[in-house]
């Protein structure tokens, strides 16, 4: 049975590694770093998940996701599509999201501040919200 997967933490806590060498071969890859210079990557993202659960395919959806209110549409697609919804939660400390975002080159390193910003923002994820699980991943 096809799933939706939604990545869940702040850039440099670990998410692309974790789809990299646990997901990808198995689920589409949907994130809005994949358009950097599109308008409206949100409703992308939402068009482009709905192609693919119409079409059966298990997705991972690899971006910070902080809030709940971030998270609603991809669980709302979820149920709509009848397909289980689990969120991949990074709890990792904010000194080592810095850390290794440091270590990024070029594009993919993101000014700390933003780093900082979506740590502050970082609701954990919940069964409330619709989630069938949540897996925590420690450092």
């Amino acid at each position: 049975m096809p799933e939706l997967v939604v990545m869940v933490g702040p850039q440099g806590c670990g998410k692309t590694t974790r789809v990299e060498r646990h997901l990808a071969r198995t689920h589409a890859v949907v994130s809005k770093d994949h358009w950097p210079n599109a308008r409206h990557r949100e409703q992308r993202q939402q068009r482009v998940v709905r192609e693919l659960l119409s079409e059966g395919r298990s997705i991972v959806v690899d971006n910070t996701n902080p809030s709940t209110a971030d998270r609603a549409p991809l669980v709302e697609l979820a149920r709509e599509y009848g397909v289980p919804v689990r969120a991949m939660y990074f709890d990792v400390p904010l000194e080592t999201c810095l850390a290794r975002n440091a270590e990024r080159q070029g594009r993919a390193r993101v000014p700390e501040k933003a780093v900082a910003a979506t740590r502050r923002l970082l609701a954990p994820p919940s069964t409330a919200e619709g989630f069938a699980r949540v897996d925590v991943i420690g450092v």
